[in-house]
Parts: C-alpha cells; structure tokens; sequence
C-alpha cells in the first residue's frame, strides 16, 4: 500500500518592488561586468596552450556556466513574480510587505517583514510569505492574539504594530552589485 501524502502548499511568488529591483540589478551585474570579464580571461587562458592542464581555463569555463545557470534562472525569476507595489487599504492588518511587531509570551518584542522567497534574510527579520509564521499572520489585526504552529511548537504572539513604510528599526542593507 501506497501512503497518501498531502501535497505542499502553492508558493506565491510575490516580490516587493526592492526584490524585484536586487534581481534586476543582479542579472544587470552577471550580464554586463562579471560574464563580460570571466569570458576574457577564459579567453587569456586559452592562449597559452594546453588546456587540459591550464587551471585558469579549466576554473573559468566552470565560473561561466555557473554565471550563465545564474542568468538563466533570474531571467524565469524576474518574468514570474509578482510585483506588490502598493500597501493595502487596511493599513492596520498584516499583508504580504507588511512590517510587523510582535510580543512573545515572555514579553519579548520580534520585528519581522512578509517579503517573498527571493528576499528573505532572516538576521534582518525578512520572512517569506509562505513561512509558517507568516501564514498565521496575515489578515490579522493590530492587537489580535495570534498562536501559530512553528517548527519548535505552537507558539502564541500580540500583534504590536503593523506598518507599511520602512521603519527606523529596519537596518538591512539594500544590495548592490558594483
């Protein structure tokens, strides 16, 4: 007998106009500076003879298909998401790009932003859309009494703040290719 096992969710793929922006930019890099300079010194490399034992050919033939699968992938990346460019009419409610404070049952306050899968960075507080405690999160309201069930357990949160403009605690570094 077959086990039945229930499929995984649907992913969203969501994307906050700054997520959009680092793929863009990244893409822009691979494409413009770093395949540009990995192909001629492949290409260097390649002039000085054997290259069956010529470590610079053979680690930047290796570099360039890395750049190139890199490419390939945010190239289907940037046409698949989808851009949530403005915050809801609800401002006190948690949607996806929400930043959002939380006090934990010890009193402890959490700051975390719903951001889509290719954004996430958790030293930061940036947490999927499709991340356990973000699922209990959205639709709620400020002051709802959320319990969610996490990895560790069922866990129960006060929602604090919800706010849709960067807050002066968010410190993450915007990315830049350069």
């Amino acid at each position: 007998m077959t086990e039945n096992k229930k499929p995984l969710p649907r992913r969203a793929h969501l994307i906050t106009p700054g997520g959009l922006k680092a793929l863009e930019d990244e893409h822009d890099f691979l494409w413009r500076r770093e395949r540009p300079k990995v192909t001629q010194e492949v290409s260097d490399a390649a002039k000085l003879g054997d290259r069956s034992e010529n470590a610079e050919y053979i680690y930047g033939k290796k570099r360039l298909r890395q750049i190139d699968s890199r490419l390939r992938f945010l190239g289907k990346r940037i046409e698949a998401v989808t851009v949530v460019d403005r915050p809801p009419t609800d401002l006190d409610k948690v949607f996806f790009g929400a930043w959002i404070e939380l006090e934990d049952e010890e009193g402890e306050i959490l700051r975390y932003r719903i951001v889509g899968e290719d954004e996430i960075d958790l030293p930061h507080g940036y947490i999927s859309v499709d991340a356990p405690l973000a699922r209990g999160l959205i639709g709620k309201f400020v002051d709802d009494e959320v319990t969610v069930r996490l990895p560790k357990g069922e866990t129960t949160y006060f929602i604090a703040k919800v706010q849709y403009e960067r807050p002066d605690w968010d410190k993450r570094p915007t990315p830049e290719f350069s």
